[in-house]
């Protein structure tokens, strides 16, 4: 093949393939789990130590195999750290996907901050 419809051909198909991440929110307290604000003390953050929770669907050709949900992004994440995490400090939210047509793409929420643990 010429090199020009090389050139042309991963031109147009780069064209086609489409991504996207938005940032949906940040949040101070991100949770999904019963806390108890009057009771502060209680619970402990430690800062720096990011957790990360997804929730991921695909699109195959045309056809979703479900939409993503923010709530199971944001358990995943808090789940990652055992029984005693309660929630997530300084969270952000995004929203990511991408799709090459009648082909493949994904469909995502993001849920990444800080585990606040309850102490014992």
């Amino acid at each position: 093949m010429d090199m020009k419809i090389k050139h042309l051909l991963l031109a147009g198909f780069a064209l086609l393939a489409v991504s996207c991440t938005t940032r949906v929110a940040d949040l101070t307290v991100a949770s999904t789990k019963n806390m108890d604000l009057k009771h502060t003390a209680g619970y402990t953050t430690t800062y720096n130590v990011r957790s990360k929770g997804e929730d991921k669907k695909h699109v195959i050709i045309f056809f979703p195999t479900g939409i993503p949900d923010m709530k199971e992004a944001i358990d995943n994440a808090i789940e990652k750290n055992g029984p005693n995490c309660v929630g997530l400090a300084n969270a952000t939210l995004e929203r990511k996907w991408f799709y090459i047509p009648f082909i493949y793409g994904q469909e995502s929420f993001v849920a990444e901050g800080d585990p606040i643990m309850r102490k014992n």
